[in-house]
This record gives C-alpha cells, sequence and structure tokens, in this order.
C-alpha cells in the first residue's frame, strides 16, 4: 500500500472522528426530560445522568486523543516524514503502517514504550 492511499485514510479518519466528536457534543446537550412514576424517580436520574456524563467523556477523551494522532500523521505526511518512527527514526514496518495508518512508533519503540509504562505503575 502506498502512502498516498494511507494520507487518504488518514484524512477520511480525521472526518470520521471530528463527525463523532460533534455527535457527542450535541448528544451531551442537557435533556428537558424528567422520568416520573418512581418515589427515587429524580436519584436515580442523577445517578444515570452522572454514568452516562461519565462515559460520555470517557470516549470524548479517546476521540480527542485519536484526532491528536491522526492529525500528527497528517503533519508528518505533509512533512515529508511520515513512515518514520518519532523516537528512533527508522522506517515503521510497512504492515503497521497498513493496520494503524496514523502510527508514529516503530515496533521496537513501541514495544520498549510500553514496556516502560508497564514499570512505572
Amino acid at each position: 500500500m502506498e502512502f498516498a492511499e494511507l494520507y487518504e485514510r488518514l484524512k477520511k479518519e480525521k472526518t470520521e472522528l471530528l463527525e463523532k466528536i460533534e455527535q457527542l457534543r450535541v448528544l451531551g446537550q442537557p435533556s428537558a426530560e424528567r422520568k416520573e412514576g418512581s418515589p427515587f424517580g429524580k436519584r436515580e436520574e442523577g445517578a444515570d445522568e452522572a454514568s452516562e456524563l461519565e462515559k460520555r467523556l470517557a470516549l470524548g477523551k479517546r476521540l480527542e486523543e485519536s484526532l491528536k494522532e491522526v492529525e500528527h500523521a497528517l503533519e508528518k505526511y505533509e512533512a515529508g516524514t511520515y513512515g518514520l518512527c518519532d523516537s528512533c527514526g527508522q522506517p515503521i514496518e510497512q504492515a503497521r503502517l497498513e493496520a494503524i495508518p496514523q502510527a508514529s512508533l516503530c515496533m521496537k519503540c513501541k514495544a520498549s514504550q510500553e514496556k516502560d509504562a508497564k514499570g512505572t505503575r
């Protein structure tokens, strides 16, 4: 697969992520609906809303992180450095880029990063 094809996939992914982030933002608008019928309705509703808010915030954070990775890869493509590891500067494996076009680390550096992250916990 050519870098130009991966670039097109990245642009499409960016558009999709922006749409999902916007949908999540719209869904996060407070609702005027109220649950009725239970004497504990307001408490149940509050707990449900808090749980849903927590889920939306976590999803929003993941989407924002994915968007940053995609934008970084697009910037690297435009700068002529796409496909090179951010850490060691060596080429990122073609199969890795085909699987994860926004990958910024080669397998060796990614494995090292994950090993270091596990060790600091």
